[in-house]
């Protein structure tokens, strides 16, 4: 396999690398004991749909409140 891209790169103070003209915006990283790094693209997908496990927990939680089952206000004033 021929590459496409042939540059070197340096890691700057915060120990990062740039990618010029990355094609993705997220990679798997492997770092082997002989020093090569391998970058694989990763594309994160949207879910198609609410899992029903998922729906169940909200209509749950949905009758708590109706029924007046709930904590105890949370204090966000430190936040």
């Amino acid at each position: 396999m021929e590459a496409v891209k042939n540059y070197d790169v340096h890691i700057d103070s915060k120990k990062r690398v740039t990618l010029r003209g990355a094609k993705y915006q997220y990679y798997n990283v492997r770092e082997y004991d002989n020093g090569c790094i391998m970058l694989e693209p990763r594309e994160l997908a949207i879910p198609k749909e609410i899992s029903s496990r998922t729906l169940s927990s909200i209509d749950q939680a949905i009758r708590n409140f109706k029924l007046g089952q709930v904590s105890a206000p949370v204090d966000l004033f430190d936040f």
